[in-house]
């Protein structure tokens, strides 16, 4: 099999002397793993720099294969070395990316997502927020998504405050106030792309898609929430 596609890189390791291995997000076919001949070289190695973006030619003998691919530059991507905390949530967001997103299945809603955190990164007022509507995108993606879109109790639209652990389903101010301390924050602009930023709702964010990705993603198959995501929540908290 062989394709062409734009992707992102989420990752690289070393391969042999000469060679990696990277995982890519591609628009199209979803996430790929390929061998990469000279990844140690200097035209290669910053094209292996999670957040790249990339034109990736791949191809295999066989689907179910390890295969090879040649990697192209394939546009701008964010210059985020000055900003440790910007270069924190780019690489947290190729990390969660790789390990959440099934490989092979395309996500081309995944890659335009990716996309636009990774554009908005030098915005530090900004991205944190974006970070956390991602993670709950890939929670949706995966059927895990969580319903925002009325009280479970009363079927209000209005004042939801609080999310149920149990079902992933909003609940309003006044249906959750007996309970508040068994529901998880809800932020409000996790309810509309207009929801301005309180303090504290960007942790809150976090530590509800913490939940269910753990929940649905890492405890089935015995694994903890990536040690970089605890490390950008501390981070965030701060």
């Amino acid at each position: 099999m062989e394709f062409e596609d734009d992707a992102i890189v989420l990752g690289a390791r070393a391969h042999g002397e000469t060679g990696a291995i990277v995982h890519v997000l591609t628009e199209n076919h979803g996430i790929y793993a390929a061998h990469i001949a000279g990844g140690a070289s200097r035209r290669v190695k910053p094209l292996l720099q999670a957040g790249a973006k990339v034109i990736f030619s791949y191809r295999a003998r066989h689907a179910d294969q390890l295969g090879a691919a040649t990697l192209e530059a394939g546009g701008g991507s964010p210059d985020l070395l000055d900003d440790p905390l910007g270069l924190l949530g780019l690489q947290c967001a190729c990390v969660m990316t790789q390990k959440v997103l099934p490989e092979r299945d395309g996500q081309p809603g995944a890659y335009h997502a990716l996309s636009a955190l990774m554009g908005v990164l030098p915005y530090e007022d900004i991205w944190p927020a974006v970070y956390v509507r991602y993670e709950a995108g890939m929670l949706d993606a995966l059927g895990y998504g969580l319903d925002l879109s009325a009280c479970a109790v009363s079927g209000e639209r209005d004042d939801l405050l609080y999310v149920s652990p149990k079902s992933g389903r909003a609940v309003g101010r006044a249906a959750g106030e007996p309970y508040k301390d068994k529901l998880l924050r809800l932020p409000g602009f996790m309810l509309s792309s207009q929801g301005g930023v309180g303090e504290g709702d960007v942790v809150s964010g976090l530590e509800l898609t913490a939940f269910f990705l753990e929940r649905h993603v890492f405890h089935p198959h015995n694994k903890p929430l990536p040690d970089i995501r605890l490390r950008l929540q501390e981070m965030l908290s701060r």
